[in-house]
């Protein structure tokens, strides 16, 4: 679940973040559960639509440095 690349110091940070880590991949497994959409295409549908919904309507514009 990810809980080795953390850039945690405290020990109540290091526990924090494995706990939450821990509680994201169970709510991704029983949504898994309950509906047979794996976790994994979860995740990809949430960015898909993060992605398609700034091209519709961008806030961020890079300028040429060229």
């Amino acid at each position: 679940c990810g809980v080795e690349k953390a850039q945690v110091r405290s020990s109540r940070a290091q526990r924090n973040h494995i706990g939450l880590a821990i509680r994201a991949f169970l709510r991704l497994e029983m949504h898994w559960f309950n509906t047979g959409i794996s976790w994994y295409e979860s995740k990809a549908s949430i960015v898909r639509e993060a992605v398609r919904s700034y091209l519709a309507a961008p806030w961020l514009t890079l300028v040429p440095t060229a």
